[in-house]
């Protein structure tokens, strides 16, 4: 077990303290629109409703897929269908807390493990955890297996929540600053930053700070990042909304092993050295629910596209990296707009299917949307083909 005290230091870039400048490599999209609508014709099916605030999901080894819903319960999907809980969980619901983040063991066909990150009444008041299950052999129930980390700063708002395993085999942790900008930066804190470690909780040898669990610092609150082969993630934090007069600015980064996105130091595209820049920034408030990097099958040209679930703005985004200068955007898009026919509402959490399909949460039973009278919802999205032309009538 890990406490939430991080040990060590920090050096370089985060006690480096340049004047600002805006960086030329970052977009920054003006105005109430976050991007051009797409071009590609997709849609979504239902494949579960009835559900309150999905806001993980992860697929087992057989298909069938995991669900955190946030006032503490787990659910499987089986067979399109919900089953009862396997899993009820005391968690202190309060704003954005709750039962969040879950992802599923590597070796889970060897050990049946998967993880949750939820939010609980510590010693001190309520703190985050992230926590390691076995799911029983009939899939029937749960039982916990280990404490991994422990102490992580909660909030009413700004808990981070959203846990992957990455192509290392590491388990990834997105955390919030618990409404506490300055432990953004502070290395003494797990709150705002992304985290990494074994399996077991432990320290990775290869962490960039000695005997901290930090794997890159100055976030306000990470619901949304994607991992990349070579250690590369690429973080969607959400912006400010008040704190220090400041207001939207959700943004896009790349980023590598020790670097500091500079929150709350540092604004929108702004940056200064040893602060990485944001390639893309939203003037009005996205913000980010889930995100991915798309290898599927389902949509192929999509192909190591970021995706990006968003809550307030409430749509799908795609973009893609300039191959020459991976910093730089060289396309963004929406889909699934609004609510109505065609949106979906604010989505949540985002994955990749075995068969090559993206599945989607919605949040708008969450408090901050309309919640329809048949819950939040599992969507299945594919593209769409039109149907196919009658053939003409024989001539009599």
């Amino acid at each position: 077990m890990v406490l939430g005290l991080v040990l060590g230091a920090f050096g370089g870039a985060c006690s480096t303290n340049g004047a600002p400048r805006l960086d030329s490599r970052c977009t920054l999209v003006p105005g109430p629109s976050s991007g051009p609508p797409g071009g590609a014709a997709l849609k979504a099916e239902t494949v579960a409703d009835g559900l309150e605030v999905p806001w993980g999901i992860a697929f087992l080894p057989n298909g069938d897929l995991l669900v955190t819903e946030r006032p503490g319960r787990v659910r499987l999907l089986h067979q399109g269908g919900l089953t009862p809980p396997i899993l009820v969980l005391s968690v202190v619901q309060e704003g954005e807390g709750g039962l969040l983040g879950v992802a599923v063991d590597p070796k889970f066909t060897q050990n049946r493990y998967f993880y949750i990150y939820l939010t609980v009444r510590g010693s001190d008041g309520p703190e985050n955890r992230i926590e390691r299950y076995r799911l029983s052999d009939d899939s029937a129930s749960a039982t916990r297996d280990k404490v991994l980390v422990e102490g992580i700063p909660a909030n009413r708002f700004h808990n981070g929540g959203r846990l992957r395993f990455g192509p290392d085999g590491m388990l990834y942790a997105g955390t919030g600053d618990a409404q506490h900008p300055d432990l953004a930066r502070d290395p003494k804190s797990l709150a705002g930053k992304l985290l990494r470690m074994t399996r077991d909780g432990e320290v990775p040898g290869d962490n960039p700070f000695r005997k901290s669990l930090v794997y890159l610092s100055g976030v306000r609150n990470v619901q949304a990042f994607a991992l990349a082969p070579g250690g590369e993630v690429i973080v969607a934090d959400h912006g400010p909304s008040g704190e220090m007069g400041r207001e939207g600015h959700d943004e896009i980064t790349r980023a590598r092993a020790g670097d500091d996105l500079g929150w709350p130091t540092y604004y929108g595209c702004e940056v200064a050295l040893g602060v990485t820049a944001p390639s893309l920034v939203f003037e009005q408030a996205t913000p980010p629910g889930g995100a991915l990097l798309y290898q599927g099958d389902a949509i192929r040209e999509w192909k190591g596209s970021l995706l990006v679930a968003t809550l307030g703005s409430q749509h799908l985004h795609r973009v893609t990296f300039d191959r020459e200068d991976p910093r730089r955007v060289e396309h963004h898009e929406v889909y699934f707009q609004g609510e109505g026919p065609t949106g979906l509402g604010r989505l949540r959490d985002i994955v990749t299917g075995p068969d090559g399909a993206l599945y989607v949460t919605t949040s708008n039973c969450d408090g901050r949307g309309d919640c329809p009278r048949d819950g939040d919802k599992i969507y299945r999205i594919t593209r769409w083909s039109p149907p196919p032309a009658p053939l003409p009538s024989p001539e009599g």
